[in-house]
C-alpha cells in the first residue's frame, strides 16, 4: 500500500490472545506475538470492527487508533419461501410438530462451549426437543463421547462439515432456537444467518457475540451456568409462539445482506479515498 500510495483498511474480528494461548504456553512469546499484530494494525490507514464491544478485545491487546462499525451481513437475508423450507427441511429431519430443534454452527472446539449445550439438555431430556451441530473440530471425539455417557444420542445429532450452503440455508430454516453459548466469538456470523431464517439465538449473557440481541425481544440470554442454559430452554419449549415471534423481530432487527453492506463499504471507501488524496 505504501509502495503504491494508497490507503489500506484493515478488519479485526478476531481473539487472537485466545489463539495462541491455546497452542502456545509461554506467556512472552504470546505477548511477542500480539505485539506484532498490534503494529499491523497500527499501520493501517482505518481499522474496521463488526460491532461496537469488540473495540474492548482490541484496547486489550494495545491498539490505541480509531476504529470504524462495519456490520457483517449474509447471503441468505430477504428470503422469502422461509416457511416452506422449514415446513420440507422438518419432514427430511422426522421433527414432529410437537418438538422443537435446536442448532449449532460452528468450529467443534471448547472455547465455543458446546459442552455446556449437551450438558443444559441432558437436564431437560424428557422435554420434546431434537439438536443438531452442525460443523468440525478437535474436540469433535469428546463432544460424541459426552453424547453417548449421558445417552442422549436419539436426541443429539452431529452432520459433521457441511458446505452446501443451500443445505446450510435449509437447516436454519428448520430451527426453532440457534444455541450459541459462546465466550470467544466477536462477532458471529452464524447468529445473523439464524437471524436472516427467522430463527432466533440463545446466547450467554455478558459474551461479546450478545451485545446485538435484546432478551426477550429479538433473541434470548441465559446465566453462563448449564443450570441458567437448562431453565431458559425449558421456558422456551413452553412458549413457542415467543420464540416464532422473537424469530421475526431477529430477522428485521439482526440480520443484514451482504449487497446492503456492500453499498456502506463502497461509501466508506469513496471518503476514505478523498481524505487520503
Amino acid at each position: 500500500a505504501k509502495n503504491k500510495k494508497i490507503p489500506i483498511v484493515a478488519t479485526f474480528h478476531s481473539k487472537y490472545k485466545a489463539d495462541f494461548e491455546r497452542v502456545i504456553k509461554n506467556k512472552s512469546l504470546v505477548n511477542w506475538l500480539l505485539k506484532n499484530v498490534i503494529d499491523f494494525y497500527e499501520s493501517a490507514d482505518e481499522v474496521w470492527i463488526p460491532q461496537a464491544v469488540v473495540e474492548d478485545t482490541i484496547r486489550e491487546y494495545g491498539y490505541k487508533g480509531k476504529v470504524e462499525i462495519v456490520d457483517n451481513g449474509t447471503e441468505f437475508s430477504g428470503s422469502a419461501d422461509i416457511l416452506t423450507l422449514k415446513s420440507d427441511m422438518r419432514k427430511e429431519l422426522n421433527i414432529t410438530d410437537q418438538e422443537l430443534m435446536f442448532l449449532f454452527v460452528g468450529q467443534h472446539i471448547k472455547e465455543k462451549n458446546p459442552e455446556l449445550i449437551i450438558d443444559a439438555l441432558s437436564l431437560i431430556r424428557e422435554k420434546p426437543f431434537k439438536m443438531f451441530f452442525i460443523g468440525s473440530g478437535y474436540a469433535e471425539k469428546e463432544l460424541h463421547e459426552q453424547v453417548k455417557s449421558l445417552k442422549l444420542t436419539n436426541k443429539i445429532k452431529f452432520v459433521g462439515n457441511l458446505t452446501d450452503r443451500e443445505q446450510l440455508k435449509r437447516y436454519y430454516a428448520a430451527a426453532d432456537l440457534f444455541l450459541f453459548p459462546s465466550l470467544y466469538d466477536n462477532a458471529p456470523l452464524v447468529v445473523r444467518e439464524a437471524a436472516s431464517m427467522q430463527t432466533p439465538s440463545l446466547l450467554l449473557s455478558g459474551a461479546t457475540s450478545a451485545e446485538i440481541v435484546k432478551d426477550m425481544q429479538n433473541g434470548f440470554l441465559s446465566g453462563q451456568s448449564v443450570s441458567e442454559f437448562a431453565q431458559k430452554l425449558t421456558y422456551l419449549i413452553q412458549s413457542p409462539e415467543k420464540v416464532r415471534q422473537t424469530g421475526i423481530a431477529a430477522s428485521n432487527t439482526i440480520a443484514r445482506s451482504w449487497e446492503n453492506v456492500a453499498e456502506e463499504v463502497q461509501d466508506r471507501y469513496k471518503s476514505l479515498l478523498k481524505r487520503y488524496a
